[in-house]
């Protein structure tokens, strides 16, 4: 199957009660693992890249390729989708040409105008290639791509302004953060998430930034209440470190060709696919493929 725009999935994950794993890649292995977990469960998915991680895999025209290349080659027949996350302004039309078929366009540390105004051009030039676009509404807590947010809970008028620009589906900060959340971390914000889906309407996906390390009971209740994508790299991450890591402690590395990076990474990359079969489960997408 080739790639696809999120806009039809996600609609349908808003309307039956499910969401969808936006897991970040970050290289070959990444990629391979991600678009097993989905193969196997038989679960739409969509991959993103960071910025950041696109640049260091070689720009997003390889990606794209790349990406393409593995859905040939692994027989993969479930829906993907190939996003940018956490784009700026330069960054989402470059995608946008470069065959990716869904961008983020974070506007969020612009003065709220001039994010609506870019909005409204990058979903006029993305529509125009049956893209989606996803904006985001505030900042979410944390660091992504050295763009800092504190965090906080999305302006509703705001919200409503944004989805009137014909976003497919809005990021609002509701209390989460990306990265590793702090022991007092207060949870989720249920009643302001009560609040963006009255305002915006029930049939708008919201996205959870942050999902890394967020309890499985809170995600599983913003699902019921209007999230359909669900954002994860940070514990993707940290479980392929905490996996390679073993692998060298364990001395593996020296037993033969242990040192062969195929060998070196296979742990991590298993760590993966354990990881995204688990999240699947938890949002409700196995067998929606």
């Amino acid at each position: 199957m080739s790639l696809v725009s999120g806009s039809e999935i996600f609609k349908e994950a808003r309307k039956n009660g499910y969401a969808i794993g936006a897991y970040n890649t970050n290289n070959l292995e990444w990629t391979q693992a991600i678009l097993q977990s989905a193969q196997e469960k038989n679960a739409p998915v969509l991959i993103q890249t960071s910025m950041g991680a696109a640049k260091y895999m070689g720009g997003y025209k390889l990606v794209v390729d790349m990406v393409n290349n593995l859905i040939d080659s692994m027989n993969i027949t479930v829906p993907v989708v190939l996003h940018l996350d956490h784009g700026e302004y330069e960054h989402a039309l470059e995608c946008i040409e470069a065959g990716y078929t869904s961008v983020m366009f974070d506007g969020s540390s612009l003065p709220f105008e001039e994010n609506l105004a870019k909005t409204k051009d990058v979903v006029k030039r993305a529509h125009a290639k049956g893209m989606s676009v996803e904006c985001e509404v505030g900042t979410i807590g944390g660091e992504e791509d050295g763009i800092v947010g504190t965090g906080e809970l999305a302006d509703i008028d705001e919200c409503i302004q944004m989805v009137n620009t014909g976003i497919d589906f809005l990021a609002c900060g509701i209390g989460n953060i990306h990265g590793v959340y702090p022991e007092n971390w207060k949870g989720l914000d249920f009643d302001h998430l009560q609040a963006i889906t009255e305002a915006v309407g029930k049939d708008v996906p919201l996205v959870l930034h942050g999902g890394s390390g967020i309890p499985q009971d809170q995600i599983e209740k913003a699902i019921t209440m209007g999230i359909s994508k669900v954002n994860v790299n940070t514990e993707f991450q940290i479980a392929f470190a905490k996996a390679t890591r073993q692998y060298i402690e364990d001395g593996k590395d020296q037993q033969g060709k242990g040192f062969d990076p195929r060998k070196l990474l296979a742990p991590g990359k298993e760590a993966i696919i354990k990881e995204a079969k688990n999240h699947i489960d938890w949002f409700g997408s196995a067998d929606k493929a």
